[in-house]
C-alpha cells in the first residue's frame, strides 16, 4: 500500500508498503499487520512497571489472578499483550519464562502474540526462547552502543521474532523531531544493512511519547514533533511501524480520567493520521474522538498541536471543571436519562454492559416482536460504532467492547426469540446449509441465494468460503439440515463437490444435495456427481430455481421429484456415454498440423519499452471506474439487458435504475474513504514457442525465467480453419524472430473484507452483496485499464489506440489477455507459474488458494498476447492423447492432469 487515507490527512502521505510483506506476528493465530488494521492494540496491565495489582499478584504468585488479568486484556481487545518483570525484588528472568508457560497453556489468552518488554537483556532472551508462534521484543536501542545493538538485533532475528527499537542513543533519548530523525535512521540502516539484514517490515520504532501541558516550554511541541517524526519514518523507512507508550502523553493530568481519555484519544487519531500504527494503550483510558466534548477537544488538540502560546494555561483551567466528577457518575447521569432506544445506542458505542440487558427488556415491552429489538436500536447502535471505526474515529478495541455488548443483548433475547418462533404463525419452511467448498473464494450467487431463501422463509446457514467437507457434514448434522447447497466457480470445485457426494454415501447420509456455482453444469452433475450418491441431487442453474427445487425436495411430493430427477440424470448419462466421439474430435498430431500459421517473417513484431515487472499500487479508484462495463453488474442481481438499455426497460427499468443509483453511491463511498485498495503488477518478456505447444519466456539478457503450457483445439473443423492454441499467436524459436509475451495479475479487493464483515454484522445482506459485486467489476475494469497502458505505454505495440469504452468492452483493441481458467486456457496450474513470475502475492497481496482460486476473490490474473491476429477462442473438448502428452510437458501425473482439465475431457 503506497499510503493510508485518514479523515484528515486525505492521500498526502506516502507510507512505503508495497516493497514489502506485511509484518506477520502470531501467537496460537496469526496477526497479519496490514494498514487495513487502523491500529494494534497493545495491552500494558500485564506490566510489573505499570500496574501495581499485577505486581502484587506476581509477588504473591496467585498466578490463576494474574492469569485472569492477561484474559481481560484479550477480552478487552488486545491484539498483543505485552509481558513486563522488570523490578528488583523478582527474578525477573525466572519469574518471565513461568509466567509466559502459564499463559501458553491457556489457548484464550495464547491465541494472540507476546511482546516480551524488559529494559533487561537477559529477561528478553529468556522469554525469547520459551513463547510460542512469532512475538516482539521490546526493545533494543543505540544506547548500548553499536556493537551491542547489532548483538542483540542478530539474537532477536534468530529467535524469529520482530523487534521494537527505542529512539535512544548513546547520547541519551531523543526529545525532539531532529533526535529522533538522526536516531532512526542510523538504527534503520544499521537493521537493515549486511551487519544484521533484519526484514524492516519487522522492525518497530519508538519515537517516544512524552508529556504535553506540563508547564515548561521545551515541553510545548513533544506531541506535534512526534506526529512530525512518526509521518518522517513512513515517507522515509520503507516498512518500518511506528509505537509508543500513549498513557505518557497524560502525565501532567493524573488523576483527572475525563481530561486524560480525550488527550489519549486525540492523539490517536492524530498520530494514525500520520502513521502511527500500533501503541500501547489502555483501552478503558480512550474516549471515542466523536464523544469528546468539542470545548474539552478544543482545548486538548490546542495543546497537542501547539496552536496557542496559551493552550498549556487554558486546559489546566478547564480541566479544573471535571476534578472530582466521578467518571461513571458524571456520564450516567447524563446518558441514563435518554431515550431508551438512544441508551442503547450510547451504550453500544461505549461498550457499558451494565445496563444492556435491563435497557434490551424495556425496548422488548415496548415492540411486537422480540426480533424487532435487534432488527431496530440494536443494529441502529451497531451501525454507529461502523460508521466510527471506518472514520478513524473508534479504535479495535471499542469495537471489540461495542460486540460483546451486542452479543450480551442478543443472549438476554435468545429464550423469547426461541419461544416467539414456536408461538409465532410464520413456520420455518426448512434449514438450508450453504457452503463454497474447499479452495474456492467466490460467494456472490451463493450469498443470493440464501437471500431468496430467506425471503422465502427458509433458515440458511452460510458456512462461507472455503470449506472442507468433513466440516460440512458435520455442521449438516449439528443443525438437522434439510438441505445442503454446495457452491463453486473454479474447476477443482467441481471434484470437491463429487468427493462429498461420495462422503454422503459413505456416511450414509441422505440430505438433498443441491449444486450450483459457474463452473457446474446439469450435464456434470449428472455424470459425475449424481452417480456418487443415491440421495437427491439437483443442479441449480441460478437463485430463482433454488426456492421451487427446495419446495420440491420438501413437500409431500418429494419421492416423485426426486425419481423423475434421477430418472433424466440417467438419461443424460447414457446419452453423454453413447456420443460417437470420433465424429466430433480429431487426433493431437492431427490438430497440431491443422495448427494456426503465420509467415513470422513478414510479421510486425513491436519491441516493448521495457523488458520486466512493474507494480502499481493503491491505483486511484476513480480512474478504474471509468472503464467499468455494466452489464455482468446487473446480470449479478438476475437482471438480464444491455446496459445502458436495461435502465429503460419497461419491465425492469425501474429496478435497474435503483441499483444503479445504490451503486454508484456505493462507489462515491468507497472513493472517497478509500476503503477499497486496488494493486497491479504486470510484466513483459522475451518469448518464443518451443515444441509448437509451449512458450518460453526470459529476461532482456536471455536467461529463462518460465514457461507456460497451452492447449490446441481438437474439436474437428470445416475447411481452412485452424485448431488454435495460444501458442500459436507468438514466434516459434527456429523461425529466428525475438517475440514478446505479457503477463499481468490485477486487484480491487484489497480491504473487502472490512467492509464485508461490518455488512454481515449488520445483517445488511443488500450491501454486503452489492460491495463484493462492484468489487468484481472494478478488478475488471482494472484489467481492462491496464491493459490498455500495456498496449499504449508500457509495450507501446498500439500507441495510436482511441477507443471508447464500448468498443474496449466489445474487444475491438489490438491483441488479447487470456487468463488461466479460461476458454482458451482453463488450465488452473498455470496461475502458480504466472505469479511466481510477477511476484504477485508480494506485490499485489493477491494469494493463491490450494485450489488455485485468487484471495481476495475481486482479482483477474492472465497473459498479453499483442499480435494482430491474436484472438479469443475455447478449447472445447480434447482427446486423451493431448491430456497424456500435456501431462508429459507439465511434469504432472496424468491423474492430476485429468483433475484439472475434466470439463474439457472428450472421454469418461
Amino acid at each position: 500500500m503506497d499510503y493510508i487515507i485518514h479523515p484528515d490527512y486525505p492521500g498526502k502521505y506516502k507510507y512505503k508498503w508495497h516493497d514489502y510483506e506485511p509484518m506477520k506476528l502470531s501467537g496460537l493465530e496469526p496477526l497479519v499487520v496490514t494498514p487495513d488494521l487502523n491500529f494494534i492494540n497493545v495491552g500494558e496491565r500485564t506490566n510489573v512497571t505499570g500496574s501495581r495489582m499485577f505486581l502484587r499478584l506476581i509477588k504473591e504468585e496467585k498466578f490463576e489472578e494474574a492469569l485472569a488479568v492477561a484474559r481481560n486484556q484479550v477480552e478487552g481487545g488486545a491484539q498483543i499483550i505485552d509481558v513486563n518483570m522488570d523490578e528488583g525484588m523478582l527474578d525477573g528472568a525466572e519469574t518471565m519464562t513461568n509466567f509466559l508457560h502459564l499463559m501458553a497453556s491457556e489457548p484464550d489468552i495464547a491465541r494472540i502474540p507476546v511482546m516480551i518488554d524488559s529494559s533487561k537483556w537477559e529477561i528478553i532472551e529468556a522469554g525469547l526462547k520459551c513463547t510460542q508462534g512469532k512475538s516482539v521484543v521490546n526493545s533494543i536501542s543505540l544506547k548500548v552502543g553499536e556493537e551491542e545493538f547489532i548483538r542483540q538485533a542478530k539474537l532477536v532475528k534468530q529467535y524469529g521474532a520482530a523487534v521494537i527499537v527505542m529512539a535512544f542513543d548513546e547520547e541519551g533519548q531523543a526529545d525532539n523531531y531532529e533526535r529522533r530523525v538522526e536516531i532512526v535512521k542510523r538504527s534503520y540502516e544499521l537493521m537493515v544493512g549486511p551487519k544484521i539484514n533484519f526484514k524492516p517490515q519487522d522492525i518497530i520504532f519508538d519515537l517516544n511519547i512524552f508529556p504535553v501541558a506540563t508547564g515548561m516550554e521545551e515541553h510545548r511541541k513533544n506531541a506535534l514533533d512526534f506526529f512530525k517524526a512518526t509521518r518522517w519514518v513512513r515517507e522515509n523507512l520503507p516498512a518500518a511501524h511506528v509505537s509508543g507508550g500513549v498513557s505518557n502523553v497524560s502525565f501532567s493530568f493524573r488523576g483527572n480520567d475525563p481530561v486524560r481519555e480525550a488527550m489519549h484519544s486525540a492523539f490517536l487519531y492524530h498520530a494514525i493520521g500520520q502513521g502511527m500504527d500500533m501503541g500501547i494503550v489502555n483501552p478503558a483510558m480512550l474516549e471515542v474522538y466523536d464523544d469528546i466534548p468539542k470545548d474539552l477537544l478544543e482545548h486538548v488538540e490546542d495543546v497537542l498541536l501547539d496552536r496557542r502560546d496559551d493552550a498549556t494555561e487554558r486546559l489546566l483551567d478547564f480541566a479544573e471543571s471535571f476534578v472530582g466528577e466521578g467518571k461513571a457518575e458524571k456520564k450516567t447521569d447524563e446518558w441514563r436519562q435518554l431515550p431508551v432506544e438512544k441508551r442503547i445506542e450510547h451504550a453500544l458505542v461505549k461498550g457499558i454492559v451494565e445496563f444492556i440487558d435491563a435497557d434490551t427488556e424495556e425496548v422488548r415491552q415496548k415492540v411486537d416482536r422480540p426480533l424487532h429489538v435487534i432488527e431496530g436500536p440494536l443494529m441502529d447502535g451497531m451501525n454507529v460504532v461502523g460508521d466510527l471505526f471506518g472514520e478513524g474515529k473508534m479504535f479495535l478495541p471499542q469495537v471489540v467492547k461495542s460486540a460483546r455488548v451486542m452479543k450480551k443483548a442478543v443472549a438476554y433475547l435468545m429464550p423469547f426469540l426461541e419461544a416467539d418462533k414456536v408461538e409465532g404463525d410464520a413456520q420455518n419452511a426448512g434449514t438450508v446449509l450453504l457452503a463454497t467448498v474447499k479452495g474456492d473464494v467466490h460467494d456472490i450467487g451463493k450469498n443470493i441465494v440464501g437471500v431468496v431463501m430467506a425471503c422465502n422463509n427458509y433458515e440458511i446457514v452460510d458456512m462461507g468460503v472455503m470449506v472442507p467437507n468433513e466440516k460440512i457434514l458435520a455442521k449438516a448434522k449439528e443443525i438437522n439440515a434439510d438441505i445442503i447447497g454446495l457452491s463453486g466457480l473454479i474447476t477443482p470445485s467441481l471434484d470437491e463437490m463429487v468427493d462429498f457426494a461420495k462422503l454422503l454415501e459413505k456416511d450414509g447420509a441422505k440430505y438433498p444435495l443441491l449444486i450450483g456455482g459457474a463452473t457446474t453444469s446439469r450435464i456434470h452433475t449428472a455424470v459425475k456427481i449424481d452417480p456418487c450418491y443415491s440421495g437427491p441431487v439437483v443442479h441449480v442453474l441460478d437463485a430463482s430455481r433454488s426456492v421451487p427445487v427446495a419446495g420440491d425436495l420438501l413437500n409431500q411430493n418429494k419421492e416423485a421429484f426426486v425419481n423423475k430427477t434421477k430418472q433424466e440424470y440417467l438419461e443424460a448419462r447414457e446419452n453423454h456415454a453413447g456420443r460417437t466421439k470420433d465424429k466430433n474430435y480429431i487426433k493431437f498430431e492431427e490438430a497440431k498440423a491443422n495448427k494456426f500459421e503465420l509467415n513470422w517473417a513478414e510479421e510486425n513484431i513491436i519491441q516493448p519499452k521495457f523488458i520486466g515487472n512493474k507494480t502499481f499500487n493503491n491505483f486511484p479508484l476513480e480512474e478504474i471506474r471509468k472503464f467499468i462495463d455494466w452489464t455482468p453488474f446487473f446480470q449479478t442481481w438476475m437482471l438480464k439487458g444491455k446496459f445502458p438499455k436495461i435502465l429503460q426497460d419497461e419491465v425492469i427499468g425501474m429496478e435497474a435504475t435503483k441499483l444503479y443509483n445504490d451503486a454508484n453511491k456505493m462507489l462515491d463511498d468507497v472513493i472517497a474513504k478509500r476503503s477499497l485498495q486496488a494493486n497491479a503488477v504486470i510484466g513483459i518478456y522475451q518469448a518464443n514457442n518451443v515444441n509448437g505447444e509451449d512458450v518460453s519466456v526470459s529476461d532482456a539478457s536471455g536467461r529463462d525465467l518460465a514457461t507456460f503450457h497451452f492447449l490446441r483445439q481438437q474439436g474437428k473443423k470445416g475447411k481452412n480453419i485452424p485448431n488454435l492454441s495460444l501458442a500459436d499467436f507468438i514466434a516459434p524459436k527456429e523461425s529466428g524472430r525475438q517475440d514478446y509475451m505479457g503477463g499481468f495479475a490485477v486487484t480491487a479487493g484489497i480491504g473487502i473484507e472490512k467492509l464485508i464483515e461490518k455488512y454481515d454484522k449488520d445483517h445488511d445482506d443488500y450491501n454486503s452483496i452489492m460491495i463484493k459485486a462492484l468489487a468484481d467489476r472494478l478488478a475488471e475494469a482494472f484489467a481492462e485499464l491496464m491493459h490498455l497502458k500495456v498496449r499504449k505505454e508500457l509495450w507501446g505495440y498500439a500507441a495510436d489506440e482511441t477507443l471508447e469504452n464500448d468498443a474496449l468492452i466489445s474487444e475491438k483493441y489490438k491483441g488479447i489477455r487470456p487468463a488461466p481458467g479460461y476458454p482458451a486456457c482453463p488450465d488452473h496450474t498455470e496461475k502458480p507459474i504466472l505469479f511466481k513470475l510477477l511476484n504477485v502475492e508480494k506485490e499485489t497481496g493477491i494469494i493463491l488458494t490450494e485450489s488455485n482460486a485468487m484471495y481476495p476473490a475481486s482479482s483477474v490474473s492472465g497473459f498479453y498476447f499483442a499480435n494482430e491476429n491474436s484472438k479469443y477462442f475455447g478449447l472445447g473438448k480434447i482427446d486423451k492423447d493431448q491430456v497424456e502428452d500435456y501431462a508429459e510437458r507439465k511434469g504432472m501425473t496424468l491423474e492430476l492432469a485429468e483433475k484439472w482439465l475434466s470439463p474439457n475431457l472428450a472421454y469418461n
